[in-house]
């Protein structure tokens, strides 16, 4: 198990798990980001309402990664379809 300091905002915070410190490090880095951006848009915003709006960004851009994912996965499945067909042709 890996304990890694990340700062988020300015504050340190102690992350214990079975990631890699290198990855604890990318995804503090990453919630800092959106944070910051949230505070770009309204400094004087309270930090828990300023976490619950990047949490909600994040939520979201993971919702259409998924739905991209679905939707290649489809695309490949069509794609598998159109080619065995093909290849049926051929024979």
């Amino acid at each position: 198990m890996y304990k890694t300091e990340v700062y988020i905002l300015g504050q340190k915070y102690t992350i214990k798990g079975e990631k890699s410190p290198e990855y604890i490090q990318r995804l503090a880095a990453y919630v800092d980001e959106k944070l910051r951006k949230v505070y770009e848009q309204n400094s004087a915003m309270p930090p828990l309402r300023a976490a619950i709006l990047a949490c909600f960004y994040i939520a979201d851009e993971l919702y259409e990664m998924k739905k991209d994912c679905e939707d290649t996965k489809h695309q490949l499945k069509k794609l598998e379809e159109k080619t065995n067909e093909l290849l049926l042709l051929l024979d």
